[in-house]
């Protein structure tokens, strides 16, 4: 039986102490029959009080499964065990069973306690901890280190016994691994494993890493938690690898929102900066930045590019050689100015001779890179669809480490984009200034001379995104001192909208001269959409035909006359007016919708109502009431507010309107017309109802003489005696009998205008030489600015303008 090694012997033949061996023997029933002293001190117990008691009484639980079974078996077994102290605290001890038989062929078993050569198993644990070269420790229950590999001991930067019996913030100091703590505690409590990333520099390396850590429980035999195991990977490279991942995965939506050249190119530079680069810079050829084609890349000499973007991970960018706006220039032999030439992107160092040789070229650029410690750049030429638009420069200053070929693969994936970005941003800019050149090109230069109203306008185009459309107003001085008002919205943006909205015009124009209803000329302008549509729907053969109403447009047409103080309107789909009353009254008129132009087929109908001297009629397309922040009815109720504001001007009322109602960026086109009505006086209109009799033409001629005499207008009295006495023979004449009325009109023309009962309209002929008549109308052309003829609901009104002397 095991009995306690002599301390203060020397082992013969070697001179050292002898190891003490604790140990017990047990017979076949379990019970302990030999007790050396250091077995029996291990319990707190003399010999006398372990010898004869049952092992059972000695442990501190079960044997473990594994034992049972070797025991029972009668074959060895060793592995740890835990013993109840005579204090009554738990123990472990790793012992060593070994069954012996006895002269009766009984199994008796020698015990015995922690000194015992450590099986393979044991051994090929502890190789594994030691020379995994993942770093590895372990923490017993009160989060305290016990053990480590070489690893963790060059992570760490201390040996294991240094670390031996310290926490993990006393062990590394910084604030960060104070969670370590925490999070082993937490292990501890719920036995369950946890993992986290971080992003640090280990006390046992100079710069920082990407670390994957993973705290999990070290259970017993009877799953009770006895420590923590720590093992830290070092995930720097699959770190990097989704840092690149997230960065083209946000260039795919942050480049490119809008439609703005120097927009896209800021873009590049804040997703780029702060992610794998540490300045970015956008810089583009001076054909780009002014809107024009890109020109072919100088092979040779110096380039100049414009400063478009540039972003830091300083604040105001201080390492920058140039600011946003300004101009480059680099030499022939710099790598910029080689990535132009070539298409090909570089990366470099600041110990490169080409980078040394071009830095030291420029003092304020070699002062930027001294100052701030650049030691790593890229050079991506921006190109797109075959065409070189510019470059990007990457550098590092403050990111250790130089770009690899990882980084240079990753600025030309998002460089790429950005550059299709800037080229679409490019050609949509030049697209939409040649339609708002041809849209405001259309649109009235001025307004005409007219007396019937005085007006204002606005024309806003949409923001970037939307393109220029097809709005337009117009202003159109009619016969008898009347006036056209005219709004109209064209569907669709860009230059088609913009063409088509000067084809309406001018039809809208033409049909004014001819003098129609409202009604009528809407018609007549629909029938005008219908066959636009139609002209350039699908050409025979094909793919599925043309659809009705591909092309459409609403149109607000309105005629006011100053001398009857009344207005007639119609409406092709198209917003109601607003009428503001002198009285600061607001009214949306009843007046019927109408289909928009180019359906086809449906009536369009007339509303009249009388506007008294000083109305306020507000004439709009969709864009100004109907937006992403309010509907229709709000937008016409802040509009209605608008219009009642005072104003010194019709200027400041549509500038009170558009500052009321429009959004900073507004999203369709706008067009805003609002005009105030006068009223021509009793005493600048004469009218006079004649019978129809030859010999009433001389006393119409005394009479209109003797009416300009009393309106100061005696030069004008001899042609305008003509003028009526060949109007009013030809209503005699040809009328067929009925009434004939005679009225002048003094307004910033003279008016002379004759109606009678016929709807057939006059027509200039020539004359032969020996025909007694047929010269009346070509005397009436030669002798007035413009004469024409309107049909009205009793017959038709022969008209023709003088200028006032």
């Amino acid at each position: 039986m095991g009995t306690e090694t002599d301390r203060g012997g020397e082992d013969e033949g070697r001179g050292r102490t002898a190891p003490v061996v604790p140990a017990v023997a047990v017979d076949a029933r379990g019970y302990v029959v030999a007790c050396d002293p250091a077995a029996a001190r291990l319990l707190g117990r003399e010999p006398a009080d372990v010898i004869g008691r049952p092992l059972r009484d000695l442990l501190a639980g079960r044997l473990p499964v594994a034992a049972l079974r070797r025991v029972a078996a009668g074959e060895a077994w060793s592995g740890p065990v835990g013993v109840r102290h005579r204090d009554g605290h738990r123990l472990e001890h790793r012992i060593q069973a070994v069954p012996l038989l006895d002269a009766h062929g009984a199994t008796q078993w020698f015990v015995t306690v922690g000194t015992a050569a450590e099986p393979l198993p044991v051994q090929l644990d502890a190789w594994a901890l030691a020379q995994v070269p993942i770093p590895m420790a372990v923490y017993d229950g009160d989060v305290r280190l016990t053990a480590a590999n070489a690893a963790m001991e060059r992570l760490v930067g201390r040996s294991v016994q240094e670390m031996r019996g310290l926490r993990v913030r006393e062990i590394a100091t910084s604030p960060g691994f104070a969670e370590f703590d925490r999070i082993q505690e937490h292990v501890l409590r719920t036995g369950r494993t946890v993992s986290l990333e971080s992003y640090a520099r280990a006390p046992g390396h100079t710069r920082e890493h990407a670390w994957s850590v993973s705290f999990f429980p070290l259970k017993d035999e009877y799953g009770q938690v006895r420590g923590v195991s720590a093992a830290v990977f070092d995930t720097t490279d699959q770190y990097w690898a989704r840092r690149r991942l997230a960065v083209v995965n946000e260039a795919s939506t942050a480049i490119g929102s809008t439609l703005d050249v120097t927009r896209t190119a800021q873009e590049l530079a804040d997703v780029a900066s702060g992610r794998f680069a540490d300045f970015v810079s956008v810089d583009l050829l001076d054909t780009i930045v002014r809107g024009e084609e890109p020109g072919e890349a100088a092979a040779a000499g110096p380039v100049v590019l414009h400063r478009a973007a540039q972003q830091s991970v300083l604040p105001g960018c201080p390492e920058a050689a140039a600011g946003v706006g300004d101009v480059d220039v680099y030499p022939g032999y710099s790598p910029p100015a080689r990535a132009l030439a070539t298409g090909k992107a570089s990366r470099h160092t600041i110990d490169d001779p080409e980078i040394r040789r071009w830095i030291g070229a420029d003092a304020a650029r070699a002062k930027g890179v001294r100052d701030y410690g650049v030691h790593a750049l890229m050079v991506v030429p921006l190109r797109a669809r075959g065409t070189t638009l510019g470059q990007a420069l990457f550098v590092r200053h403050r990111t250790p480490d130089a770009f690899d070929d990882d980084d240079l693969l990753l600025a030309e994936e998002i460089a790429a984009r950005a550059a299709v970005c800037i080229d679409n941003a490019r050609r949509y800019s030049r697209e939409r200034a040649t339609a708002l050149t041809l849209q405001r090109s259309m649109l009235p230069q001025r307004m005409p001379d007219q007396a019937a109203v005085e007006v204002a306008s606005r024309y806003l185009p949409a923001g970037s995104q939307a393109g220029v459309g097809g709005d337009w107003f117009d202003v159109i001085p009619l016969s008898g001192a009347r006036v056209a008002l005219v709004v109209g919205d064209v569907v669709g943006h860009g230059v088609h909208a913009s063409a088509t909205m000067g084809r309406l015009r001018t039809a809208v124009r033409t049909l004014a001269d001819v003098d129609l209803p409202p009604d009528e000329l809407l018609t007549h302008l629909d029938d005008l959409v219908i066959r636009l549509d139609l002209e350039e729907g699908p050409k025979a053969g094909g793919d599925g035909g043309h659809v009705a109403g591909e092309m459409g447009a609403s149109c607000l047409y309105a005629v006011y006359d100053p001398v009857s103080r009344r207005c007639t309107m119609a409406r092709a789909g198209h917003p109601l007016p607003v009428v503001v009353h002198p009285d600061g009254r607001t009214e949306l008129p009843d007046l019927p919708a109408g289909p928009p132009l180019g359906l086809g087929g449906m009536p369009f109908e007339s509303a009249e109502m009388e506007l008294p001297e000083g109305t306020l009629l507000a004439l709009y397309t969709d864009g100004l009431v109907e937006s992403a922040g309010h509907d229709i009815d709000t937008g016409l109720t802040l509009l209605s507010r608008a219009l009642t504001r005072p104003a010194r001007s019709l200027e400041e009322t549509c500038d009170n309107v558009l500052y009321s109602l429009l959004p900073d960026r507004p999203s369709d086109d706008i067009a805003l017309l609002v005009a105030r009505t006068r009223a021509l006086d009793a005493g600048q209109v004469a009218t006079w109802e004649l019978p129809s009799d030859p010999a009433i033409v001389s006393e119409a001629r005394r009479t209109a003489g003797e009416q300009l005499e009393e309106w100061g207008l005696d030069e004008m009295v001899f042609t305008t005696e003509l003028v009526v006495s060949e109007l009013v023979t030809n209503a005699i004449r040809y009328a067929g009998g009925g009434p004939i009325q005679l009225r002048l009109i003094r307004d910033t023309t003279l008016v002379t205008e004759v109606s009678d009962a016929s709807s057939t309209a006059p027509h200039l002929r020539r004359a032969r030489t020996f025909d007694e008549g047929g010269r009346g109308l070509l005397l009436v052309a030669a002798l007035t600015q413009r004469w024409g003829t309107r049909q009205t609901p009793a017959g038709k009104t022969i008209w023709a303008e003088q200028e006032l002397s």
